[in-house]
């Protein structure tokens, strides 16, 4: 082995070099430990029921205090443009902004997938290499260690606050609010359902079934296409998606 499985491997993958992208792309079937603290280590890890345990309830408060803001009745869309042309925003509107955040978060997810998570760091940059690891480098090499399938809550927080931030400067504070509100409740989801591609025995012919051998075919034989997991649609028009298999019958 080119590590030492013995000792935290965040801080050994930079020295690997021109040999890391090989490397990681080899699964194992063992758990990984990245850091010497047991503090961090414990952070890096999480049960997936946590993350909706965590989650589920900020969706549901946040989706209540959006609509009872919208129903006061002073939203309005293009007001710090224009008073005169402004767009009043009622709280009938809010499942329809709620679920367009959902559909901007299953964007978000495969710019993320593409392009942070399988970047291909230099080699002759030792951070780069480890921040990829650290990332998502990990998962790939260890697939089934259940216990890194989800984002644990403490980093993701950090992550969720930042989007918020940028929801709240581009938008009214209560339409930012339910926007973000769609897009969290799209990430729990996804966190959900990528749990299940690994762990869940979804029925043939299913949805579930198709996503679960699209996502085992980008981790055995497709690490550069096929970045969809909660859905295959970006897949499409960003050109990355799986090729379907046929097979000719022998004569």
């Amino acid at each position: 082995d080119l590590v030492d499985w013995q000792k935290p491997l965040l801080w050994q993958v930079g020295y690997l070099g021109e040999k890391y992208d090989e490397w990681v792309h080899q699964p194992v079937d063992r758990p990984i430990r990245l850091f010497h603290s047991d503090i961090l280590e414990s952070l890096s890890k999480t049960a997936w029921y946590v993350v909706f345990m965590v989650w589920a309830p900020v969706v549901l408060y946040l989706s209540w205090v959006s609509y009872t803001s919208l129903a006061q009745g002073n939203t309005r869309l293009f007001s710090s443009f224009t008073t005169e042309y402004s767009i009043p925003v009622h709280k009938y509107y809010f499942p329809f902004i709620f679920l367009l955040g959902m559909f901007l978060w299953s964007l978000l997810e495969y710019l993320i997938h593409r392009f942070v998570f399988h970047m291909k760091p230099p080699a002759s940059n030792y951070y780069l290499i480890t921040l990829h690891f650290l990332l998502h480098g990990q998962h790939h090499k260890s697939p089934f260690d259940s216990s890194r399938l989800v984002f644990p809550p403490v980093p993701a927080s950090l992550v969720i606050g930042f989007f918020y931030g940028v929801l709240q400067l581009l938008l009214p504070e209560v339409l930012g609010l339910s926007v973000f509100v769609g897009g969290l409740c799209g990430y729990v989801v996804y966190d959900m359902m990528h749990y299940y591609l690994h762990y869940g025995s979804p029925k043939k012919g299913t949805y579930l079934y198709g996503l679960k051998a699209y996502h085992v075919k980008h981790h055995f034989e497709h690490q550069k296409s096929g970045f969809g997991i909660s859905t295959r649609f970006w897949d499409h028009p960003f050109r990355t998606l799986i090729p379907e298999e046929t097979f000719e019958k022998e004569d």
